[in-house]
This record gives C-alpha cells, structure tokens and sequence, in this order.
C-alpha cells in the first residue's frame, strides 16, 4: 500500500466516524425520519413482496425453510447494493450531501429518541385523572405486539419499560456496533436482519419454517451487541444512582428468561437496576403464553420507572458511543502513526 491509498484509509476512516457522531446527533434532536421512504420502510416492502412470491401455500416445510434462507440472501443483496451504490453515486455527485445522506441513514438505524417519545407518552396517559388505563393501553399498544387488553395499570407500565429496556439493544446498541465496526452500510444490513425477524421470525405454524433462518440469524448478529448493552446498563445504573449491584446479579442470574438468547439480556439489568420484576405471562393473538419472571419484586413498579428507564437507556447510549469513539480514534491515530513512520 502506498502512502497516497494510506492516507486516503485514513480519511475515509475519519469521515465514517465524523459520519457516525453526526447520526448520533440527528437521533438524538430529532428522531428517527419517519415517511414511507424511511430506509427500513422500504425494506419491510422488499420483505413483503418476496415473502408473497416465495411462501408457497402448498410447500413442505424443508421447502418452505429452504425459501426462506433464499428471501434472507436476497433481502441482504438487495439492501447492501441499494445502500451502497446510493451512498457513493450522491457521494460522487457532491460530497457534503454524500456525507449528509450517510448521517441520515445512521440516524434512520437508530431509535433512542423515538424509544423516548413513544414511551413517555404512556407515562402521560397514565397520569390522566379519568382515563389513565384506556388512555395508557392505547399508547402502549403502540410499541407492543402483546394483547394490551388485559394488562392493569402495573402491567402497562411493565410494558413500556420491558420494551425501553429489550430495545435498548436492537435499537441502540447494536446499531451503534455496526456503525463503528462497518459504517452505515453494515448497519443497515443489520436493520435488514432484524426487521425479517421482527416480520416473519415468529414460531408459529405459518413461519416456523419459512422464518427459521430469519430469526436464526438475528439471534447471531445480536448475541455481542446484547451482551454489551447489558454489561453497559450496570455501568449507566452506576452513573445514575441506580442499584448497580442489583443490575449485575440480576443479570447473571435472569439473563436467559426468554426464548431468546438476547432478549432478556438488558431487560434483567433494567429490572435488577430498578428493583422491580418485569416479564411473566402475556397474551398474543388471543393466546396466553407462559413466560418466567425477570427480576425480584423488592417494591411495586410505579409509573416513574417509565422515566427512569429512558434515563438509563440514555446514559446507555452515550457509554457506547464513547466507547467507539475512543476505539476509532486510536485506531486512527495508530494508522498516521504507522503512515508518517
């Protein structure tokens, strides 16, 4: 490698995480952009259009597990060189609206702000002096897939915090991961895998096949984030006045109360580092499932856990950002030293 491809790394290497930083920010002002041209939009439809030509009514279930390794290949294809080739052709185009249009598509992976919003608002609605349960379960149901129909007051809050605390991996950390380690394009191939989970990796007679490599491999692609995420929580319940200790050995010991090797993983540091239990049984469909508890009910949950949980997802946040920003930089120190020497 000679010194001018050296230099030019290192430049590309510098603006990625100037891009990164400049995502962070936009989430954090401002949001996720919503519209039908919102990048994972788009990829629900890519997603629903190979899901119509590829299920197969008929198909056996080797078959239909065979179709659905195809449609995860496919989606990932379609993402990568549609991101790709947007992101260098407006590049080549002008610069400066490359680099903006490589800050959005960070921002429109991540979901800090929208965590907050959309979970505050049932914290108001719950605040209500006449209606606070009709009102709490309309905006719970909005960040939900569970029948909200049968939760209490308690039981809303519960949700609005479980959902805070299980997506403070998918939509926080692990985003952020990809950014550092690939940039956008890596992790909008990340948002790829986890919207087909979230669209067809279900265990039920309809996916159970078809939505295997789907769910498989987003159980792959979370199993670091959500494991950091967890380790950072402890460390953010530290910062905050949180209950640290209790965050850590809740964690260790409830960590694996769910189907999923990484849901429960934040979602035991939240409720050890808030003192309250979280999960147990939920309705879906109609259906009742049997789900174990997370956490020890040392008090009540109140409606300020909602509150509490976006600060820590917060301060969650920004430990991971801190930490891929001291990581790039010595790296990048470490590449003009090499270059100079």
């Amino acid at each position: 490698m000679n010194g001018l491809s050296e230099f030019t790394t290192l430049n590309t290497f510098m603006y990625g995480t100037i891009v990164i930083f400049l995502g962070f920010l936009l989430d954090l002002l401002f949001g996720d952009p919503i519209g039908r041209f919102h990048p994972v939009c788009l990829i629900g439809k890519v997603i629903s259009g190979l899901e119509k030509v590829l299920y197969g009514k008929e198909a056996s279930d080797r078959a239909r597990f065979r179709r659905g390794i195809l449609l995860v290949i496919m989606v990932l294809l379609i993402t990568f060189v549609v991101t790709y080739g947007a992101f260098y052709g407006i590049l080549k185009l002008h610069f400066a609206a490359g680099i903006l249009f490589a800050a959005l598509l960070c921002d429109s992976t991540l979901a800090m702000r929208d965590l907050q919003l959309e979970s505050m608002r049932v914290h108001k609605a719950l605040g209500d002096k006449d209606h606070a349960l009709q009102k709490g379960r309309e905006a719970v149901s909005r960040i939900v897939g569970r029948d909200v129909r049968t939760l209490d007051e308690r039981g809303v809050m519960r949700a609005a915090v479980e959902t805070v605390a299980e997506n403070t991996t998918d939509g926080v950390v692990a985003p952020l991961f990809y950014l550092f380690l690939g940039g956008p394009v890596l992790a909008m191939l990340y948002k790829a895998i986890n919207t087909m989970d979230s669209m067809i990796g279900y265990k039920n007679e309809k996916y159970l096949y078809f939505g295997r490599a789907a769910a498989k491999l987003d159980d792959v692609v979370n199993f670091l984030p959500a494991r950091i995420a967890a380790l950072l929580w402890c460390v953010a319940a530290a910062l905050t006045g949180a209950d640290y200790k209790g965050a850590f050995r809740i964690w260790r010991r409830d960590r694996f109360c769910h189907e999923s090797p990484n849901s429960a993983q934040t979602e035991s540091a939240c409720a050890g580092s808030l003192g309250i239990r979280l999960a147990g049984d939920a309705w879906y469909f109609g259906k009742k499932k049997e789900k174990p508890y997370i956490g020890d009910a040392t008090r009540e949950i109140e409606r300020k856990d909602i509150f509490r949980v976006n600060v820590l997802m917060y301060v969650t946040a920004f430990l991971m950002l801190l930490i891929g920003l001291i990581l790039r930089v010595m790296i990048m120190l470490a590449m003009r030293y090499l270059i100079l020497s």
